[in-house]
């Protein structure tokens, strides 16, 4: 048995790029909200905090289905 040390390199970068991208797209989501939280406690409007908390959200869920598609698949 050989192991390809290139392609489990490659594979370790890669699913470590991908987890700091969702880490940082959930973390965006969570902000937006509490932007949200903020500007109702000023009684402002905070639309496009609430756009760019579920775009975040969306995109999170996007690429976790996607993996699950490619372990499947």
């Amino acid at each position: 048995m050989e192991i390809d040390w290139a392609a489990l390199g490659s594979v370790f970068g890669v699913s470590l790029v991908v987890t700091v991208a969702l880490v940082a797209l959930f973390t965006l989501g969570i902000t937006g909200l509490s932007r949200r939280e903020r500007a109702a406690a000023r009684g402002e409007s905070a639309g496009l905090a609430v756009t760019g908390a579920y775009a975040c959200f969306a995109a999170c869920v996007a690429a976790v289905a996607y993996g699950i598609y490619l372990i499947m698949a």
